[in-house]
């Protein structure tokens, strides 16, 4: 699943290319992408509506409208948010067409893609949206929209026993992290997926602090991880190159660039891969 470093790119492309555009038709192709309010009300929310600004909050892809309405998109597994121009041949699995407004002569078509169809389009009224998306208000802090740091970090853990790595990807704690950057920041903070979070001291709490904030920001810069299953790029179906800075995601058996002195071990603690270095995270 695309996490925040992968979503904020594709925010960061539509605010580009879309942003501003006026949304002049839609086309839904399967009913899965739009379930939570179904066809007709996505079609008659977007239609005619303009794009007035691209927000993210923790995996979540927002948009203002115009009309006063938001509109949502979340990725989930498999999902890509393309941006194409009219004519170009569609990829399979092309659930939602938005065509936008003409730009400097040119008219384009933003495109949901989702082959395993988990991911979801929906528009809504935010005064409604404790109804219609109260996942939105559970999000924990966001660790690059909001402010961040040791205290907050601090706040976050406080009262919670459990390892700190399903507290790190738990939404309801911290927004936007998941199983590639929770690897990547526990091994850069030195800590073993299994420390508990009341267990840490005030000092690492601020060198984790600073490795969420310095590992999710360094993978935005390189637009993001795409793994062997190319299922993640940006809106231009660019590849991230963040994957090439992994130091412990997807490297067992291989040996830790930080130490040089041990190879990466990988478990499977509650449904859920870890890679670590033994030896650099006590």
């Amino acid at each position: 699943m695309p996490e925040l470093p992968e979503v904020e790119t594709v925010r960061r492309g539509i605010a580009a290319r879309v942003v501003g555009r006026k949304i002049t038709a839609v086309e839904i192709g399967r009913e899965r992408s739009v379930r939570r309010v179904g066809r007709e009300a996505v079609i008659h929310g977007l239609t005619g509506a303009t794009v007035t600004q691209a927000r993210r909050r923790g995996k979540y892809l927002l948009f203002d409208l115009d009309t006063g309405e938001e509109m949502m998109i979340h990725l989930r597994m498999s999902g890509r948010v393309l941006v194409e121009p009219v004519g170009t041949l569609r990829p399979a699995h092309t659930h939602v067409v938005l065509s936008l407004s003409s730009r400097d002569g040119v008219s384009d078509e933003m495109w949901f893609v989702d082959p395993r169809t988990f991911g979801e389009v929906v528009v809504y009224d935010p005064t409604q949206i404790a109804e219609v998306m109260p996942e939105l208000i559970r999000l924990g802090v966001d660790p690059i929209c909001d402010q961040f740091d040791a205290v907050v970090l601090k706040a976050r853990l406080h009262g919670k026993r459990g390892a700190i790595k399903p507290l790190l990807l738990s939404q309801h704690v911290i927004a936007g992290i998941g199983n590639i950057y929770a690897d990547e920041i526990l091994h850069r903070a030195g800590l073993r997926w299994n420390r508990t979070a009341d267990s840490l001291t005030p000092a690492q709490i601020r060198r984790l602090a600073l490795c969420i904030t310095d590992v999710l920001t360094d993978a935005i810069n390189a637009g993001g991880s795409t793994l062997d299953d190319s299922q993640y790029v940006d809106i231009e179906g660019k590849f991230g190159s963040y994957q090439a800075e992994h130091r412990v995601y997807g490297r067992d058996g291989k040996r830790c660039v930080t130490c040089g002195k041990a190879d990466i071990a990988r478990v499977v603690a509650g449904g859920r891969s870890t890679a670590f270095c033994p030896r650099c995270q006590k």
